[in-house]
């Protein structure tokens, strides 16, 4: 089946119009070109603010103008995570699509569909002409996905919207009423480098399932770099051990699927073998969640400069050591992630080492807990940690009035109620309510599978439901 004949149509006419565009984080000036053209071709009042995010604003159609206002906001960029045999150039290409069954997915990549279907639904939005909806302001903002700057950017009295419905969460059942803030926790140091003294040792861990360092984190998904770092650390006892590369894992948002590491040690043949009655343990442990895994432990005759045994250690110990996971769960809500960390990409390249964190949690006080616990393992090992992208969380406010709308309408429309909870990924909401604070907020959208990963696929009877109910919300926004 070819996109164009899903429906509803209108949804995935604009999402391949948009797939079609690059996109990567911190790289959208295509993308918002081609979202400042849609606007201003529509003849609507269209700018791009300073940090890049674009508003579109559409009036009232006849008989809502006394509603309460709306802002409709998603983020214009993308993710862009590849397996590795996939050859394929985000800043150059268009998302390659394909149906599978209920399912829409990329071939070999990222999809886009967190967050390019709540755009995508946007711009079907604005483009209509039979839809009824009060005032409404497009709000498409830049960088969601790795430091949240265009939401930061987003300067106080630039909306002027009364509710805010952000279409960027990823269970079709779900109200989401509150989010996790994040800080980027960022581990560095640069050592000395020489020959390698021993045989030569290539560790490879591939084929895990990846995910939402977020929305996924609970589920026990394996984390390349641990399981590097578990391979390395059997060694220690026996070995000395010199470490010549890593590289694992890549953006933080991400849980690392894949990651391989050079290293020099004394007796390859001892340390293959502990390594590998340590991998079989491991493959049994992730046998259920991740029946993917590969683990490949084989002599090498790639060499290069190495870091010296001392330092080696201590890189090993650091990542042995530093919090991967959930960090606590909330005493207040049921089943929802208070604090976790993602150790999202470990490199070492030339003596240059470089580990990549994002610590979140719903509580402030405990995203920094969970921070300064990463940042005490790295201090011991005398490396340096920096801090940086704080965001804040979205506190939940479940009874207002748009929520208890959006309750009634779901239930009267499909039959059940809906989930309202608060999730572990960082959405927008917080930050913008920190400038407007009067504004009631809302998240909800479409099911997506395996967001941030070469995985991701967007269920097409759930778009049909999203956007169903979408239309009934902005056709029922209350009275000012």
């Amino acid at each position: 089946m070819e996109l164009s004949n899903i429906e509803p149509q209108i949804i995935w006419k604009n999402f391949s119009k948009l797939n079609a565009v690059p996109r990567p984080s911190k790289k959208e000036e295509r993308v918002i070109a081609f979202i400042k053209g849609f606007g201003e071709d529509l003849g609507l009042e269209t700018t791009v603010d300073e940090v890049g995010n674009v508003i579109i604003r559409k009036p009232a159609t006849a008989g809502m103008e006394n509603r309460k206002s709306i802002v409709l906001q998603s983020h214009l960029d993308m993710v862009c995570q590849k397996n590795s045999d996939t050859n394929f150039d985000f800043d150059t290409e268009g998302i390659k699509m394909e149906v599978d069954g209920d399912w829409v997915k990329a071939k070999g990549t990222t999809l886009g569909a967190d967050n390019g279907l709540g755009v995508a639904t946007i711009m079907s939005i604005l483009e209509s002409s039979d839809i009824p909806h009060p005032a409404l302001e497009a709000l498409f903002t830049i960088d969601e996905e790795t430091g949240m700057t265009g939401a930061l950017g987003l300067k106080p009295g630039q909306l002027t919207g009364e509710i805010l419905l952000n279409l960027d969460t990823e269970e079709d059942d779900e109200i989401d009423i509150g989010c996790a803030g994040g800080v980027d926790v960022t581990i560095t140091q640069n050592y000395g480098t020489e020959a390698a003294k021993g045989q030569i040792v290539r560790l490879e861990v591939k084929g895990l399932q990846g995910g939402h360092s977020g929305m996924d984190i609970h589920k026990g998904f394996g984390n390349s770099n641990i399981i590097l770092g578990r391979l390395l650390y059997t060694g220690l006892a026996n070995q000395n051990i010199q470490l010549i590369s890593v590289d694992g894992g890549g953006l933080r948002n991400a849980i690392p699927r894949e990651g391989a590491a050079l290293i020099s040690v004394r007796n390859a043949h001892e340390f293959i073998e502990a390594a590998t009655a340590l991998k079989k343990d491991i493959l049994e442990e992730f046998a259920t969640v991740e029946p993917g895994l590969h683990i490949n432990i084989e002599n090498s005759t790639t060499s290069d400069l190495a870091v010296s045994e001392e330092d080696s250690k201590k890189i090993i110990l650091t990542l042995k050591s530093l919090h991967n996971g959930v960090y606590r769960m909330s005493p207040d809500v049921k089943d929802l992630v208070e604090a976790s960390n993602n150790v999202a990409r470990v490199e070492l390249k030339g003596g240059e080492l470089k580990i990549l964190n994002l610590t979140r949690s719903s509580v402030d006080s405990s995203k920094y807990s969970v921070a300064e616990q990463l940042k005490s393992v790295a201090e011991l090992a005398v490396m340096n940690v920096e801090f940086s992208g704080s965001y804040p969380g979205w506190k939940p406010k479940p009874g207002s009035e748009i929520v208890q709308l959006m309750e009634k309408i779901y239930t009267e429309k499909f039959g059940e109620k809906p989930h309202v909870v608060a999730c572990h990924a960082g959405l927008e909401c917080g930050i913008i309510g920190a400038n407007y604070p009067e504004m009631e907020m809302v998240s909800f959208g479409p099911t997506i599978r395996g967001a941030h990963s070469p995985d991701e696929k967007a269920n097409i009877p759930s778009a049909q439901k999203f956007w169903s109910f979408t239309k009934d919300i902005l056709a029922n926004i209350p009275l000012k």
